[in-house]
């Protein structure tokens, strides 16, 4: 699914603000108390609550395998000036039925409101469309989580329709907003072209 460039763990890509690389060991910690915000975890629909750390590292261990296979890539999203802390994460991943792929990502509560999510996913949802032939990709937002919805809609991704989904292991239920983004949706944002993408080997 994705080059050989990205089933590396020195790749990232660089935005303004941001580095995106492969998540490690060392940001374990951070992941824990960051995803296991409530206010965080409830605006996903895989993060569990509790989050303890046995279900971090084995999302650690499963995320570097995707990544090195090429079977998805999830990234840690850091600071430029503090690399070495996660704030948040990012992936592209194949769904279990249809044969698409999707985003999905989160970030630590202490930095909401800033435009970051926004850079990140701008950044991966074009190194997506420039280095693979994929035609489309898919994502979703709560209804209950607006500034999700603004982020996919800042990119270009448009409403494809909603559903009402139960949580068993929470015993809620949510009704969920679902997207798509085209290529030639893409191409058409760009410019027609496909401009370099700032990323470091």
């Amino acid at each position: 699914m994705f080059p050989d460039l990205f089933r590396d763990d020195v790749f990232r890509i660089e935005t303004r603000r941001l580095w995106l690389r492969w998540p490690t060991a060392r940001d374990a910690d951070s992941i824990q108390r960051l995803a296991g915000d409530q206010a965080v975890a409830e605006m996903t629909a895989r993060i569990p609550l509790p989050l303890d750390r046995a279900a971090v590292d084995e999302f650690l261990v499963s995320s570097r395998a995707a990544n090195a296979s090429g079977t998805g890539l999830t990234l840690a999203l850091c600071e430029r000036a503090r690399p070495g802390r996660a704030i948040g994460m990012i992936e592209i991943a194949p769904e279990s039925e249809g044969g698409r792929s999707r985003l999905g990502y989160w970030l630590g509560r202490p930095y909401w409101g800033y435009g970051l999510m926004s850079e990140a996913t701008e950044a991966l949802v074009h190194a997506w469309f420039a280095w693979t032939p994929a035609a489309r990709l898919d994502s979703s937002a709560r209804v209950t989580n607006p500034a999700s919805r603004r982020v996919l809609e800042k990119i270009g991704f448009v409403w494809s329709g909603r559903s009402f989904q139960h949580d068993p292991a929470r015993g809620t239920e949510s009704e969920t907003d679902h997207f798509r983004l085209e290529r030639g949706r893409w191409l058409v944002r760009e410019g027609g072209d496909v401009p370099a993408l700032a990323a470091a080997e």
